[in-house]
């Protein structure tokens, strides 16, 4: 049943991905976009006349809004730090798109922001809430592939290079780790969560730089407690399959091409057919997370179970490890 008091969304840096989670706003009955802030108040205007709510001159007047709830923050790696910080200081939830933040530095001083003013932080990532890795979930716990042993995993495209871009630009954190391919490392930690603890004891990479200095190719191992082996590349110069393979002593289980939208699972064992199943988003796949963060606020949550503030930290750690041993380091990191 939908709540007779919705809870109200600001959002802070409306561009491309801002669109989607306002989309999957309208198809959560209990939430509502309220006001939209960015650097430029005339793309806020034209998101709020798209989308509704008011568009603000700035993230302070945002933060201000006693009419805000919660805050949902898509700007770019590098911003997610300060609006995340001054979202949770202003008695804001916060929903931050992942990477959760750029170092591990800074997510332990959310995670304390988190705990001291007593508001959800949770990063947005969105694949762990999907229905394909429910059915994935499920498989695992069941034992249908014997006993976990490998992960494989790709993600990779090739975008045009602009060397100013969210994805190319160290003062914007850019680089393939953070920004997709997070989702192997993610996806693997979730994996092996549902058997065990999900300690990464080694990580091995391989890596190359492009010419703004951001990694532009990983190829990765990452070493579990319980004894499995995650490997993926992740690259912004090239294709790849995409997929995500699960593979046990009795069977595989696949996440299909464009993993990340886990709309196609797929069970593989010997000598039985494939057991494929079909696992559509209800609207555009950003619902799901909306609705677990809403589910943490009215439940007084400051971490959602599915995203835990350990995992986001968790994940930095192995990606700082991975950009220390290809030498990739952002301008406004401090500390050694």
């Amino acid at each position: 049943m939908p709540s007779a008091s919705p809870i109200r969304w600001g959002i802070l840096s409306p561009g491309r991905i801002a669109h989607k989670f306002a989309d999957a706003l309208t198809a959560v009955p209990d939430a509502q976009l309220v006001a939209v802030a960015g650097r430029d108040l005339g793309r806020a205007q034209a998101f709020a006349g798209r989308w509704g709510g008011r568009a603000l001159p700035s993230m302070d007047a945002l933060l201000a809004d006693d009419q805000v709830d919660a805050v949902y923050i898509a700007s770019p790696h590098s911003e997610h730090h300060h609006a995340a910080s001054a979202a949770l200081r202003a008695g804001k939830h916060v929903l931050c798109e992942k990477a959760l933040v750029a170092t591990s530095a800074q997510a332990r001083e959310l995670i304390a922001l988190s705990h001291q003013h007593q508001r959800l932080l949770m990063e947005a990532l969105w694949t762990r809430f999907l229905p394909g890795l429910a059915q994935v979930q499920a498989w695992l716990k069941a034992g249908a592939i014997g006993q976990l042993r490998s992960l494989n995993s790709s993600f990779c495209f090739k975008p045009p290079f602009d060397a100013g871009s969210r994805l190319f630009a160290p003062a914007l954190a850019g680089g393939a780790l953070l920004d997709i391919g997070i989702y192997c490392i993610s996806v693997s930690q979730w994996a092996v969560s549902q058997l065990h603890d999900a300690q990464v004891l080694s990580v091995q990479v391989a890596g190359e730089r492009g010419p703004t200095g951001v990694d532009h190719r990983v190829h990765a191992q990452l070493g579990f407690a319980g004894g499995e082996i995650a490997q993926f590349v992740t690259a912004l110069d090239g294709d790849a399959p995409n997929e995500f393979w699960l593979l046990g002593t009795e069977g595989s289980i696949v996440i299909e091409r464009r993993f990340w939208h886990a709309e196609h699972v797929r069970l593989v064992r010997a000598d039985r057919p494939d057991e494929r199943v079909h696992a559509p988003h209800r609207h555009n796949g950003f619902e799901y997370q909306i609705e677990e963060a809403q589910r943490c606020i009215r439940a007084g949550q400051l971490e959602s179970p599915g995203m835990t503030h350990a995992h986001s930290l968790a994940t930095l750690e192995v990606i700082d490890e991975m950009r220390r041993q290809i030498g990739v380091r952002y301008p406004f990191e401090t500390g050694p």
